[in-house]
């Protein structure tokens, strides 16, 4: 009876019943969890062809290579021989597969001439790379600028590529012993790759060289905003506690000489082995074979107690987050494997980078063709204005010697020589002639080249279309 009586109320007096939605229901998600913790995986071992390089006595062209050169290895120089002697090697060099240049003791070439370091650039995902090589007196080393054609050396067959470049770009060097392969190091450029030898194993990216210490002579060519330092007493490795293996941040300085630093005491101990054979090989130029290589030997890293039990200790960590997270076991392995499949996935890459690459180069062969076809015209032409100057400058002897002889003879031969400077004239008119056409043959031969080009190029985009 009440809800009639209300109802009817409602009606008489025209009010309007507004019904309220209901609040909305706020759902809150879940807090993400915390992204895997980076440990520490033991390098297994792994085959390294050492050997003795005899190295070049002028830069030698830069070349590009497509992965990364391995963690750095350990060779503690003997003491100098003798005032004067300089330590070269110790470093990664390419040759169809990156090889160790075993150190050693030697005299320069030519008095005067210094050692220059090998050169390590990251460029766009690929290695820009010049070997160490004798510099002469009062040379300083010209790093390859941005956009000049660099030739790509591909790898022996046989061989596996490593991971490319994992850093910035810029000039580099290896990371230390016992590192992730892939990670590189910044450094200015002429920093000698052994001065991460003692430094801890790197994990992740973040250590770099720094160029504040003490410096005796400094050269002013900048590449990637990278100076170029000479003369270095020591150098400072800085890297924070996420990109090293033992998890603590280091700010050291080092020796920058080339024998003090390779005597450091390294923290995972990665020996370089000895050369097979004595005789030192050729470094590798771009265009030429690839030289004979000793085999392979194995290296076996020899990591510390401290940094097994810190690996451990991670490991029980991110076991004891992933239980607190409800995570099951399978969860946990697949985040420890994260690794690996961060590197299966640059590999997956590195096809498309390939395939970058060799389109790069076709470009690269096609603008030098275009290049030598301009400079053969131009050739021609200049060896056309050559003898059109030459048949000129016959005429001009010629008409000389008329005028000598019109001058000797005037009134008997008066007729004769007015006639001779007419055909003389005439010639040099018809030589002009000849030259207009032969300039425009000329230009309607490279125009219709550059017609003829432009139509293969436009049938190969339609092929690779």
């Amino acid at each position: 009876m009440r809800y009639f009586t209300f109802l009817l109320f409602v009606v008489i007096t025209g009010c309007t019943v507004v019904v309220r939605p209901p609040p909305p229901v706020r759902i809150y998600a879940p807090v993400p969890p915390p992204p895997p913790v980076q440990v520490y995986v033991e390098p297994p071992p792994r085959p390294v062809v050492s050997v003795y390089l005899e190295p070049p006595i002028e830069q030698p062209p830069p070349i590009i290579v497509r992965w990364a050169p391995p963690p750095m290895l350990v060779a503690t120089p003997p003491p100098q021989p003798y005032p004067g002697a300089i330590w070269i090697g110790g470093y990664w060099v390419w040759d169809g597969d990156w090889v160790w240049a075993y150190g050693r003791w030697v005299d320069p070439p030519r008095h005067g001439y210094r050692w220059e370091h090998p050169y390590y650039e990251n460029r766009n995902g690929l290695v820009v790379f010049v070997t160490g090589h004798w510099s002469p007196p009062n040379v300083v080393f010209v790093p390859p600028a941005i956009g000049i054609s660099i030739s790509i050396s591909e790898a022996r067959p046989g061989v596996s590529p490593g991971p490319a470049p994992i850093g910035p770009s810029g000039v580099f060097i290896p990371p230390p012993p016992g590192s992730r392969h892939g990670i590189i190091v910044p450094a200015p450029i002429g920093t000698p790759p052994a001065v991460v030898t003692g430094a801890p194993p790197v994990i992740n990216v973040g250590m770099h060289i720094d160029r504040r210490t003490t410096i005796n002579n400094q050269n002013n060519t900048t590449i990637n905003n990278v100076t170029n330092i000479t003369n270095i007493t020591n150098v400072t490795i800085i890297a924070p506690a996420s990109a090293t293996a033992t998890g603590k941040a280091i700010n050291a300085s080092v020796p920058a000489q080339a024998h003090l630093a390779a005597g450091q005491k390294p923290m995972v101990r990665v020996d370089a082995p000895h050369p097979v054979s004595t005789t030192p090989i050729p470094a590798y130029v771009p265009g030429k074979s690839f030289s004979h290589l000793p085999p392979s030997q194995t290296v076996k890293p020899v990591v510390p107690t401290e940094l097994r039990q810190r690996q451990q200790a991670r490991n029980q960590e991110q076991q004891r987050k992933n239980k607190e997270l409800g995570k099951p076991d399978d969860v946990q392995k697949r985040e420890q494997k994260s690794q690996p499949d961060l590197e299966k996935q640059r590999k997956d890459q590195e096809p498309r980078q390939r395939q970058d690459a060799v389109r790069l180069e076709q470009e690269n062969a096609r603008q030098r063709g275009k290049d030598s076809q301009l400079k053969g015209q131009d050739a021609n032409k200049n060896e056309q204005d050559k003898q059109l100057k030459n048949d000129a400058r016959k005429v001009d002897d010629t008409h000389h010697a008329v005028q000598e002889v019109k001058g000797k003879k005037q009134e008997p031969g008066q007729k004769e020589l007015d006639a001779k400077k007419k055909f003389q004239d005439l010639k040099q008119k018809d030589l002009k002639a000849k030259q207009k056409d032969q300039d425009k043959k000329l230009k309607d031969a490279q125009k219709k080249k550059e017609q003829e080009q432009m139509r293969k190029e436009k049938a190969e985009k339609e092929k690779d279309v």
